[in-house]
């Protein structure tokens, strides 16, 4: 997701530092992305691959954060996980600079209680894979200063994507839309109910959705799914309790796409 994100605003013209947790971590990064510049210039001859490159760093100093206007968090759906992330970011950070989290599901109102600076924090929820999506949702805190979000509805539009903008409740909009969906689908799975590329089909062909829910699981991740349900069974109660069969093929290490199974067969498509 954060390999994505960089790739976005490189496209939009920016410069962007990625900052990684050591040192395997930001070179993977750095492949990621340059595999991703690869593809762009591919399809749109206009675009310099080198003039791209030269405007991404990626390493393992928090410090590279000293002169940026925004700085997005892209880690793991950990509650810890961010809070250790954002913190370090900020303190790093100019005090003009906008702190975003990448976050699906925890409250942009939670993290921002240990925010330095919370008038200047929100939740810009990027989509996976993000060159193909089109949204940002925007999630304003109740301490959100509107100017904040007024640039932050730009930033989205000059990515080329549409920004929707949401109040600050577990899930947002498109988590707690999207994730009961993919949990429904995954029980009548495990009751037999139909097929994966059956249920998938039901919403593709009868509603019109561009994937099922099945599938954009798997493009997801089973694990970034359960951690989700997980946040939203905590604050919303049992409707969103994972099902055992999610929780199963997480522990066995069947994670979707990038695992190369989930519910479908990736080998032949990663």
């Amino acid at each position: 997701m954060g390999a994505g994100i960089a790739h976005a605003f490189l496209l939009a013209g920016s410069h962007v530092s990625v900052v990684e947790r050591d040192a395997a971590s930001a070179e993977a990064a750095l492949t990621r992305i340059g595999d991703s510049i690869r593809r762009s210039v591919e399809r749109d001859s206009s675009l310099d691959a080198a003039e791209l490159a030269d405007r991404l760093t990626t390493g393992t100093d928090i410090a590279a954060f000293a002169a940026v206007d925004l700085a997005v968090e892209a880690v793991p759906e950990e509650r810890a996980l961010k809070n250790d992330a954002l913190a370090r970011a900020e303190a790093a950070m100019p005090a003009h600079a906008t702190l975003a989290s990448n976050t699906s599901s925890i409250s942009i109102d939670d993290l921002a209680a240990d925010r330095r600076r919370p008038e200047r924090f929100l939740g810009l929820h990027f989509f996976n894979p993000v060159p193909a999506s089109a949204l940002v949702e925007i999630v304003r805190g109740s301490r959100t200063e509107t100017a904040i979000v007024d640039s932050a509805t730009g930033w989205v539009r000059a990515l080329g994507k549409t920004p929707i903008v949401v109040s600050d409740s577990p899930g947002f909009a498109s988590s707690r839309l999207g994730v009961m969906l993919g949990l429904e689908a995954i029980r009548m799975l495990d009751e037999g109910v139909a097929s994966a590329a059956d249920i998938d089909a039901a919403m593709t062909l009868g509603y019109r959705h561009p994937m099922g829910p099945l599938r954009t699981t798997d493009v997801v991740g089973l694990d970034v799914r359960l951690g989700i349900a997980e946040e939203l069974e905590r604050t919303l109660g049992a409707r969103f309790a994972p099902p055992d069969l999610l929780r199963r093929l997480v522990a066995e290490g069947k994670l979707g796409r990038k695992s190369g199974e989930g519910f479908y067969a990736w080998n032949e498509e990663r």
